[in-house]
């Protein structure tokens, strides 16, 4: 049987998806490194930072029938990651370190190791090496490019809701086509003579018949 429903999934060719997953790997040394055991703030940027890579997956799989919560769960992980974003700030100006702005030139150096190959293939390989100071700013860099994606990667999926509809509409298109197509096929079948012509039950009258009955 033909399917009308999209494809789906994919989730893990998106860019936006490779970061999550490493700002959620990260997340979890930073804490085992400069987080105490049992604290509430643990918990809690452990918990963001899963979810801003579960949803994305989540919301991708569930792209197949629902445009809807497809752009939920991407919201989600957004926001999930926004959330992770104003920890790591507070752990900065809780212990008194600095943040370094977007033109700092630390800044600037890190934005470009994050976009290289070499971070992309041992993303955590400098992180015990990191103090408090360069792993907070490194995670807010990351983060911060990584919820600029997913803005864009909502915007993108309300296009195509636009474009192609929700799920009941793809459903009703997929049914009317499929009637036409029957329709068309049972059309065709029939003879353009009508029905009476196949049967033998009537045929061609010719007047110099002798067998004519009118004649006798």
């Amino acid at each position: 049987m033909k399917t009308f429903l999209p494809s789906a999934g994919g989730y893990r060719k998106l860019r936006a998806f490779r970061l999550a997953e490493i700002i959620c790997d990260l997340t979890m040394i930073f804490a085992e490194k400069f987080i105490r055991h049992g604290s509430r703030t643990r918990d809690q940027i452990e918990q963001a930072a899963r979810s801003g890579k579960q949803n994305i997956a989540e919301g991708s799989e569930a792209s197949r029938t629902s445009k809807e919560t497809e752009i939920k769960l991407t919201n989600v992980a957004k926001a999930s990651l926004e959330e992770l974003l104003l920890d790591y700030e507070d752990y900065l100006r809780q212990n008194s370190l600095p943040q370094w702005g977007k033109e700092h030139p630390r800044t600037v150096r890190l934005r470009e190791y994050l976009r290289s190959n070499e971070f992309m293939r041992a993303p955590t390989q400098l992180a015990q090496k990191l103090n408090a100071e360069e792993y907070c700013n490194l995670c807010i860099t990351l983060i911060n490019q990584t919820t600029y994606m997913l803005k864009r990667l909502i915007d993108r999926q309300q296009q195509q809701f636009l474009e192609q509809g929700g799920i009941k509409e793809q459903m009703f298109r997929a049914r009317s086509a499929c009637r036409n197509q029957n329709q068309t096929g049972r059309t065709s079948q029939t003879s353009p003579t009508g029905p009476t012509s196949q049967t033998g039950l009537t045929g061609p009258t010719n007047p110099s018949n002798p067998k004519d009955p009118k004649k006798h």
